[in-house]
């Protein structure tokens, strides 16, 4: 049993969204292809999530957080439509996790910039419960993109 699952619930893994992921390629972290990408695939929390990484350096940190917010919440329907049930591992090992997982760091870090109390510390437990090593694979795999 994994010690940071006691209660033995199943893994959450999440379908591949190939198409995004090759349009997030081809956007090549410009914003305005990043809003394409993400017009045309509104559900996809790895959509959402880039163009928050994106706004965070280049926009208002309003702008940053509303990206990041909805990228949490289609996070959150992904997750659920998967069947998990507000707890239980979210691997990071699992490629297509990332998304959601990188759009929750994302909301912590915009939260914290706009001084919303409380939210980047519950953010930072949700991540950690899903996969104690998602803060530190984000630091390391997710560098602000450069944006027009």
């Amino acid at each position: 049993m994994n010690p940071h699952n006691l209660l033995g619930i199943p893994e959450t893994r999440l379908a591949a969204e190939p198409e995004v992921r090759a349009a997030l390629d081809d956007a090549r972290g410009q914003r305005e292809a990043l809003e394409a990408v993400v017009i045309a695939h509104p559900s996809s929390s790895l959509a959402w999530a880039a163009l928050a990484e994106a706004l965070e350096q280049s926009a208002s940190p309003l702008e940053f957080y509303a990206a990041a917010r909805v990228g949490y919440h289609r996070g959150l329907d992904a997750l659920r439509k998967a069947g998990w049930r507000g707890q239980g591992p979210v691997p990071w090992a699992h490629e297509p996790n990332r998304g959601v997982l990188r759009a929750f760091a994302a909301l912590s870090r915009a939260a914290a910039l706009i001084g919303e109390a409380g939210e980047p510390e519950r953010l930072a437990e949700l991540l950690n419960d899903s996969d104690p090593s998602a803060i530190d694979e984000i630091a390391r795999a997710v560098k602000p993109a450069e944006t027009n």
